[in-house]
């Protein structure tokens, strides 16, 4: 019986792994990411009221994003050809630098959950932190669009 269910359990993982679309899975994390960091964007441009419970609560989901990320996953050696994806080649050629890039982002996120910003002054700061590291890895390793 112990065999069967480890058989069963090892076809499940190698049947999930063949499903896997680094392309959908990465665009599903950087599309939360973005529109997590649409919503702290509207409190800095006044859009919404500053709340600091509200702030954290996405900070701290931009953390969680952000541990999510991983790079030999999410952008395995020949994903950059084969879907509708706007990753740059770079990525391959320069994988230290694209994932230094991306620690760089997360431990900016996570000083701005150890450090909660208290109104719109910090947030603000933190942000543009936050917001200069997606700049650099989007000028950096993604072509533009259209």
């Amino acid at each position: 019986m112990r065999k069967l269910v480890l058989a069963i359990s090892m076809l499940a993982v190698a049947g999930s792994a063949a499903v896997a679309d680094p392309i959908k899975d990465r665009q599903a994390l950087m599309k939360e990411r973005g529109k997590l960091a649409g919503q702290l964007s509207k409190v800095v441009k006044g859009e919404e009221d500053f709340d600091a419970a509200a702030v954290l609560t996405a900070l701290k989901a931009l953390h969680a994003n952000a541990e999510r990320f991983d790079a030999e996953k999410l952008f395995p050696a020949g994903s950059d050809k084969g879907g509708d994806t706007t990753a740059a080649p770079k990525i391959w050629e320069d994988m230290a630098g694209f994932k230094k890039t991306e620690d760089k982002l997360l431990a900016d996120v996570k000083d701005a959950v150890a450090s909660p910003p208290g109104d719109v002054d910090a947030l603000k700061a933190q942000l543009n932190t936050i917001g200069g590291d997606c700049g650099t890895c989007h000028q950096n390793y993604r072509i533009k669009k259209g």
